[in-house]
């Protein structure tokens, strides 16, 4: 992070909407804004193999489901939060991960400027390239601020994307299962 210039940026931002960034409430802002930026944009400093790769042996083929891992993003459109819920099922082949790092997995890439869509498609192929399940099914549940705090303001407006793989992309009757078991 360059906190550097996030701070003149921040300055230049407040002066752009006509505040004054020398102002007591202000002063402290710019410095503020850039510290927050390792929260919610640290994930570009981070690898999900940090978290996928130690995994333990395990003789089972039946899905393994975490559901409800809370997450908070940044759209990269209008810098505006978006935050929800992500629903990971993978089938082991042979070995398992953690339960924690799936939510790990789903923080790295979180905490990047980001899409929906793009955030689903990234937890998925992770798990699939570095545990090689079967196969893995994510789930995104999120209510977009943009959508909420300006443009067309509707709150509580949800967004549900899901990548399919492996097993789970041949095989409806196994979505069908995953889906039915987020209720």
């Amino acid at each position: 992070m360059d906190y550097e210039k996030i701070e003149q940026a921040v300055r230049l931002f407040l002066e752009g909407i006509g505040e004054d960034p020398s102002r007591e409430g202000l002063q402290e802002t710019p410095k503020r804004i850039a510290h927050m930026c390792d929260e919610l944009f640290g994930g570009y400093q981070e690898d999900a193999a940090k978290y996928l790769t130690r995994t333990f042996h395990a003789d089972t083929g039946n899905m393994v489901i975490e559901k409800g891992i809370p997450f908070y993003s940044v759209c990269e459109h209008h810098l505006l939060p978006f935050y929800g819920k992500v629903h990971i099922g993978y089938i082991p082949d042979g070995k398992v991960v953690g339960l924690s790092k799936l939510a790990r997995t789903v923080e790295v890439y979180a905490r990047r400027a980001q899409i929906q869509e793009q955030l689903t498609e990234q937890v998925a192929s992770a798990i699939m390239e570095y545990l090689n399940p079967k196969g893995v099914m994510v789930m995104i549940e999120a209510e977009h601020m943009c959508m909420t705090m300006r443009g067309v303001q509707k709150p509580g407006t949800k967004t549900t994307t899901y990548v399919a793989k492996g097993k789970f992309e041949e095989d409806a009757n196994l979505q069908q299962v995953f889906l039915q078991m987020m209720d």
